[in-house]
């Protein structure tokens, strides 16, 4: 008979799990604790082994079968059970021989490391399987398996192994790792690590081996990445990776197997379930081998990815990108989707919102390549297709900024590139660097000739000026762009400058020439196919005749272009309506009107954080007129907080500007619930220096009239 080997010295995090198991225990259910190696799913189980409640209900009688240290057949299996637990058997065919032992007694049984005899596609598989199962019915039995697959017999209460966590992960590494204290830069590392287990452990015991300080390990972690985490002792990181990728189960998948993994470790969210056919052409059952990686522990599913924890993601994500046909494959799929043009009125708007689940992968893959394919104008035509699609879809900043602004000038795609950049500036409010941006566009496109790029580009920047406060600037451009689209013959581009160009006389207060611009943009759209711009053009009037005070008017515009943009759920337009429809009814005290816009504009805002802060911004305003300053300045701080963190200088600063009205608004609130202490203090200063003058006048005989 063997006893248990000792439970761990280093062991933290994991009391509510080791009371549910030993809980389980106590009951004589069987168990599987399942994950990734290196989980600590062995260390988990022999602390319940020697847990003092455990030791008294089953004594001598706790076993402890380390499975991967015997082949794997039934006949090695029932021997080495025989063996462990005392029963004598030699050479056993099946249970039958043992089961007068096993019915003897309570016994606590782990089969360690399982997946050695489980795997389905081992040698032996089904057989050990069938026996473990028969185990399990032991009603006097208490069957523990650790195992890295999930194929285990039915009735088990299965338990998924998490990752540490933050607490046990920092105690863990600093137990064995002496050399520094606790600092930012390593917490982030063992943060990185996703706080794997194995892998903080033997980052920690690398580093105190070395006796590295911070400086050095945070190097090294950085230069090496997993590959740090090597002890001399020849316990790795890749080593409990290497295990899983033998099994007879991942080795039946075939040739492709590791290249999916790869892709999976490549990209940040992992592959998305719903995309696995489109993403890899080539590959016959890909659904079917994604699920044999989440079986052996390799993969997981989390908010419908197939991702990975972070450690095996470094080690087996490609070292060079471009060598990997299945990843090349995968490139070309997403760069294949990003070419379809987004726009509201043309077919597959709809079908292009993919793109906001995806976004990050997208962002990752174009990152990685323009790296290292840098002169590929592939690459950075979808680069500039991917910031158009964030635009309509998704709008936010992107990390590809620096990298677009150091291309040299004479690229074939950086004058794009830099104008979609700038698009994107303008969908968080930074108007200001939008016009950067933008300014050194429009000099690329003039150098190149190319007199249609030049005008949507003007037309741009009459948009960005205008939002800045330059109106007379924004006009003059406006009116270029639409001189050159009309010598083109390009109607539609040359409505769309007409807008823009009725958006700046509005904010130069030139009212009347504003309408006319709208108007006549309004009158040669054609009935069919530029819905989108009549829309703003109904939108434009609108604010148009609120600024002229004909609210009847503005009204029925706003209304008229709600009709066009909500069975089309324009989630933007409508956001915009329905916020100048509140900003309308605001100006006229019509407050509960204004709120229930207000909660309508907040629907559309979707995953737009600029659009949101501006809607709490309005909220703000209109608590401010109804004197409300409580629940004005809670909106007017959440609006600024967004308005900082997205760089909108301009609307952070009318933010700054209302909470210092609603700041005043309180200091006269206040002022106003003080008039009779006031008027009482003057009282008795008026009376206290009455009774002096009129003693004084008594004195000298003046009269005195009160």
């Amino acid at each position: 008979m063997e006893s248990p080997p000792p439970p761990p010295r280093i062991f933290f995090g994991r009391d509510k799990l080791i009371e549910k198991i030993v809980g389980f225990a106590q009951r004589l259910t069987p168990i599987a604790l399942i994950g990734v190696g290196g989980i600590g799913k062995t260390s988990i189980v022999l602390t319940v082994l020697h847990d003092g409640r455990i030791k008294r209900r089953f004594g001598d009688n706790r076993w402890f079968i380390r499975c991967d240290k015997f082949l794997a057949s039934r006949t090695h299996f029932l021997r080495h059970l025989s063996k462990v637990i005392g029963a004598g058997v030699e050479n056993p065919e099946d249970l039958n021989p043992l089961r007068r032992y096993l019915s003897s007694k309570e016994m606590l049984i782990v089969l360690d490391n399982a997946e050695s005899i489980l795997d389905p596609q081992g040698p032996s598989g089904q057989e050990i399987y069938a026996i473990v199962e028969e185990l399990i019915q032991f009603s006097n039995i208490c069957v523990c398996i650790t195992s890295r697959i999930s194929t285990i017999p039915p009735g088990c209460e299965t338990l998924k192994i998490p990752t540490l966590s933050t607490e046990a992960a920092h105690n863990t590494f600093y137990r064995i790792y002496k050399h520094g204290e606790q600092s930012d830069r390593i917490n982030n590392i063992l943060e990185r690590l996703e706080f794997h287990p194995l892998s903080i452990t033997l980052l920690a015991t690398v580093a105190e081996n070395n006796q590295w300080d911070t400086d050095r390990l945070a190097r090294e972690w950085g230069r090496q990445r997993t590959r740090v985490l090597y002890t001399q002792h020849s316990r790795s990181l890749a080593a409990t990776i290497e295990v899983s990728l033998a099994s007879p189960m991942f080795r039946q998948l075939g040739a492709d197997a590791r290249g999916l993994l790869e892709v999976v470790a490549f990209f940040p969210q992992g592959v998305n379930e719903n995309n696995i056919d489109w993403l890899f052409p080539t590959i016959s059952d890909g659904s079917n081998t994604f699920d044999i990686f989440c079986i052996l522990s390799l993969t997981y599913r989390s908010d419908g990815f197939i991702t990975m924890l972070a450690p095996l993601r470094d080690y087996l994500c490609p070292k060079d990108p471009g060598s990997s046909s299945l990843l090349s494959t995968t490139k070309e799929c997403y760069f294949t989707r990003l070419s379809v043009h987004v726009y509201p009125d043309d077919p597959g708007f709809e079908e292009s919102r993919w793109i906001t689940s995806e976004d990050v992968n997208v962002e990752h893959l174009l990152d990685v390549f323009t790296s290292t394919d840098a002169n590929s104008r592939n690459v950075w035509d979808a680069c500039a297709r991917f910031m158009d699609h964030l635009y309509w879809h998704k709008p936010r900043l992107v990390t590809l900024g620096p990298k677009i602004e150091s291309l040299p000038d004479n690229h074939p795609s950086k004058a794009r590139c830099l104008r979609d950049l700038s698009a994107l500036f303008d969908s968080v409010g930074n108007w200001v660097e939008q016009k950067r941006l933008l300014a050194h566009s429009l000099k690329l496109w003039r150098e190149q000739g190319n007199d249609f790029q030049v005008a949507l580009t003007l037309r741009d920047l009459s948009g960005a000026n205008r939002l800045i406060g330059l109106s007379e600037e924004g006009i003059q451009q406006a009116k270029e762009a639409s001189g050159i689209f009309e010598q083109l013959g390009q109607m539609a581009h040359q409505t769309d400058c007409l807008l823009h160009l009725a958006r700046a006389l509005h904010k130069g207060k030139q009212l009347d020439a504003a309408e006319e611009a709208a108007s006549r943009a309004i009158d040669i759209l054609p009935e069919k196919g530029q819905q989108l711009k009549v829309c703003q053009g109904h939108r434009i009037l609108g604010k148009i005749y609120q600024s002229k005070d004909e609210t009847k008017k503005a009204i029925h515009h706003f209304e008229v272009a709600l009709e066009i943009a909500s069975p089309l759920n324009w989630h933007t337009q409508l956001f915009w309506i329905n916020y100048s429809l509140a900003d309308l009814f605001s100006e006229k005290a019509r407050f509960d009107d204004a709120h229930a816009h207000i909660q309508r504009a907040m629907s559309h805002a979707v995953d737009d954080p600029y659009l949101l802060a501006r809607a709490l911004w309005l909220q703000a305003k209109c608590w401010y007129d109804q004197h409300r300053p409580e629940e004005a300045k809670s909106e007017a701080l959440r609006a600024l907080d967004v308005f900082e963190k997205l760089g909108a200088a301009s609307d952070a600063e009318f933010a700054r500007e209302l909470l210092q009205e609603i700041d005043a608004q309180v200091v006269d609130s206040d002022d106003e619930c003080k008039p009779l202490e006031t008027v009482l203090f003057v009282v008795c200063i008026d009376c206290s220096r009455l009774k002096e003058i009129t003693s004084q006048n008594l004195n000298d005989g003046s009269d005195v009239h009160l």
